[in-house]
């Protein structure tokens, strides 16, 4: 079909879905687009008993079935094969975040760029913003980026490319790629698109961004108005373990699918003989800096108290196999929250496990009892509580209420030492899922820093209330002689 026959089936057929005088129709008919008045008008006769009508509208709808089931399809060959299970995965609408990052080489813009089109062109209700932190970044990047794959695919006929403002139309359906800098947040608030609704977002260079919350930021303002999105987060990992992109990807969540590469996973052709020597000079003078360039390792502890922090779901058949589980509980009102902990230490393999948390503000002690039996917590199981301030007070009404508690024996020097032991252990392995707010404390909790970048002595007392219950619930463990 031409582009005019093309757009003109596609509406018949978006219109035959709605009733004619909706709102929405009324609005895109008034955008002055022929083709939508004449599938508009046609339709209508179709519906007042017009035979001829009925037979063109029937023909059209087939014809942009037709179109939709010959939609383009990116070519495997493209892919590097640990991206195929990534774009398969895409496909099937499995997941709505894709998280690639790695070092240096390995073609995670590439496959991104390549999705972005795959995407586009498949589902011709979507649109795109790519999007990095500064705006005056996106034309040598990005923009350059989805050029070369669209020449890559051999579409450049089909695409119109403009500068002022950056943005791309795939000419058959009028579907926009939109570029725009965090930096200019008005630009992003305000687009509207001709039709349809964005889609698909891509942040490239995650971690130039500032932080999580930005991020949410914009996706709450780019992605609305649709069931589907797909949103893609690629960048390389930032030398220091603590950064929030480098824990960003640490914490599962189900809706996200996240892939780790380097240019090991790379046909060595695609990259060239320089590429490679590079790589293996560094390797031999270097091997902090090749492993951190090139394999994309965060190898610089940086200012983060915990070091040993392994991210992951703590399976049931392996609490089920915990000999014994530990209880801490850190008193909290507002703003500071309370928090109880559930965990086990493995003193074999210097290993600690947290795997259940009661969090909240302004809870009374009864309200915390109810929650405490919530989550199994019965006459048997011993709790170690804070014992300043308000601590014994609440300590004696939850032993009225029949709770096993007893105070936490603190005393001079317990923070330092309890916490040099924790930091010194194997692994101190945390359910995100289960105890999101510990999780995201203690890869949060940072030494204080002088202003020509030395570390201070001592702990912060601050935004660690899952720490202090935790160390609460160990006390009689980090007290043994030896310890």
């Amino acid at each position: 079909m031409q582009d005019g026959e093309s757009n003109l089936a596609r509406y018949v057929k978006e219109l035959l879905a709605r009733p004619v005088e909706s709102e929405e129709v009324a609005v895109e008919a008034g955008r002055g687009d022929n083709a939508m008045e004449i599938a508009r008008a046609l339709v209508q006769k179709a519906k007042d008993g017009d035979l001829h009508a009925i037979k063109e509208v029937r023909a059209l709808s087939e014809a942009a079935e037709e179109k939709k089931d010959s939609s383009f399809e990116m070519p495997a060959r493209m892919l590097a094969e640990k991206y195929l299970t990534v774009w398969r995965d895409i496909k099937k609408g499995a997941h709505t975040e894709y998280v690639l990052y790695g070092g240096r080489g390995s073609a995670k813009s590439t496959f991104v760029s390549l999705a972005v089109l795959d995407i586009l062109l498949s589902k011709p209700n979507l649109h795109a913003v790519l999007c990095r932190r500064v705006k005056d970044t996106l034309r040598d990047s990005v923009y350059a980026q989805l050029k070369w794959a669209i020449g890559e695919l051999g579409l450049e006929e089909f695409f119109e490319f403009r500068l002022n403002p950056l943005e791309m139309i795939y000419k058959p359906t009028g579907q926009k790629i939109y570029f725009r800098g965090a930096d200019d947040p008005a630009k992003l608030k305000s687009i509207k698109v001709p039709f349809g609704y964005i889609g698909i977002l891509w942040f490239e260079e995650l971690d130039q961004f500032c932080g999580e919350e930005e991020i949410r930021s914009i996706e709450q303002s780019v992605i609305r108005g649709g069931d589907e999105a797909f949103i893609f987060k690629s960048f390389n990992p930032p030398r220091t373990a603590g950064s929030w992109a480098n824990q960003y990807v640490m914490v599962p969540k189900e809706t996200r699918l996240v892939c780790k590469t380097s240019y090991l996973d790379i046909p060595p052709e695609w990259l060239g003989k320089v590429f490679l020597e590079e790589a293996e000079h560094l390797k031999e003078v270097n091997p902090a800096a090749y492993e951190h360039e090139y394999c994309g390792v965060p190898n610089e502890e940086g200012g983060n108290v915990f070091t040993n922090l392994v991210i992951r779901e703590i399976a049931e058949q392996e609490i089920g196999a915990f000999d014994r589980v530990y209880n801490g509980i850190d008193w909290g009102w507002y703003p500071d929250p309370f928090r109880f902990h559930r965990m086990s230490y493995l003193p074999a393999e210097r290993r600690l496990y947290i795997f259940d948390e009661i969090s909240g503000n302004k809870l009374p002690n009864r309200e915390i009892a109810s929650l405490l039996k919530g989550h199994g917590i019965t006459q048997k199981d011993k709790i170690t509580a804070d014992s300043g301030g308000e601590g014994p007070k609440s300590i004696a009404d939850l032993r009225e209420m029949g709770f096993l508690v007893r105070r936490a024996k603190k005393g001079q020097g317990s923070v330092d030492y309890s916490m040099k032991w924790l930091s010194s252990l194997q692994e101190i392995v945390i359910d995100p899922k289960r105890c999101p707010y510990a999780a995201k404390e203690f890869m949060d909790y940072e030494y204080e820093m002088t202003e020509d970048g030395q570390v201070v002595s001592g702990y912060p007392d601050r935004d660690n209330h899952s720490i202090d219950a935790v160390r609460y619930a160990l006390e009689e463990v980090w007290r043994r002689r030896g310890k």
